[in-house]
């Protein structure tokens, strides 16, 4: 009886401290505002060359491709959108940091840039 009852009491204490060491997504929500944007992909060129958010905000990024195959990298955020998809991320980090087209699209693919800046 002892030994059944040792072993329920560990369960517990597992399952309590498994639930204890969950982390949260650095992607979920921030302290400050959630900001949206949608950057429209065309060959060689992003509308949306600049991005200014809040240290705190969280960021939603929708890419919609009406020309081409492209992605959208956030370099210092470790963060890809696709094409016709949205991702989110807290702007943890103050600075500026480039984002670029991480699908190689031809010719005009370097010019493909623009920039978060995060105050």
């Amino acid at each position: 009886m002892k030994k059944m009852m040792f072993a329920f009491c560990l369960v517990i204490l597992s399952a309590l401290l498994l639930g204890a060491c969950g982390s949260k997504d650095s992607g979920a929500e921030g302290n400050g505002e959630v900001k949206e944007f949608t950057i429209d992909a065309t060959n060689f060129e992003f509308d949306l060359k600049e991005i200014k958010v809040n240290k705190g905000d969280t960021v939603k990024v929708t890419l919609k491709n009406s020309e081409g195959n492209h992605a959208v990298k956030f370099d210092g955020y470790n963060k890809e959108v696709q094409g016709d998809k949205t991702i989110s991320f807290v702007a943890d980090k103050a600075g500026e940091f480039k984002y670029e087209c991480s699908i190689f699209c031809g010719a005009g693919h370097t010019d493909m840039v623009g920039k978060l800046i995060v105050e």
